[in-house]
C-alpha cells in the first residue's frame, strides 16, 4: 500500500492537493511504514495540470491525505480506486500513524473550484 500526503512546504500537510507539487510517499507493509520519500512533481504533472490523465507519478497510490481537495479531483481519484482523506492534522507522520490505527480525524470539506469547470 502507498499513502501520499500533500506537503507543499515539505514539513506539514498542506491544502489544495490539485496544485500541490510536493508529496510525502509512505510505503506500508503489514500495517507499518517501511519507507518514506519526498516526491517533487514538475508543474505539468500536478493533478490540476494533468486534469485528464491524472498525475502519473502518483498513479500507484492507494490513499491521499490532504488539507483540502476539490470535487473534481475527489471524483477522479475515487474512479481510480484511490481513497481521499481531508484532515486538519498537520503532521504527515502523525497522520499516517493515525490512519493506520483507524484514528485519523477527517473533515468533509471538499471545495468547489470554478476553475475546474473549463476544459484543460
Amino acid at each position: 500500500m502507498q499513502i501520499a500526503i500533500s506537503s507543499q512546504n515539505r514539513k506539514t500537510i498542506t491544502a489544495h492537493a490539485g496544485k500541490c507539487r510536493n508529496f510525502w510517499i509512505y510505503d506500508i507493509a503489514q500495517g507499518r511504514v517501511t519507507d518514506k520519500r519526498l516526491l517533487v512533481l514538475p508543474l505539468e504533472q500536478t493533478f490540476h495540470a494533468s486534469h485528464h490523465d491524472g498525475a502519473a507519478p502518483l498513479a500507484g497510490i492507494n490513499v491521499l491525505i490532504t488539507g483540502s481537495l476539490g470535487n473534481g479531483l475527489y471524483r477522479r481519484l475515487r474512479e481510480r480506486g484511490i481513497q481521499s482523506i481531508v484532515t486538519a492534522e498537520d503532521n504527515p507522520d502523525s497522520a499516517v500513524n493515525a490512519f493506520l490505527a483507524g484514528e485519523l480525524p477527517t473533515l468533509s470539506i471538499i471545495h468547489n473550484n470554478p476553475c475546474h469547470d473549463h476544459s484543460h
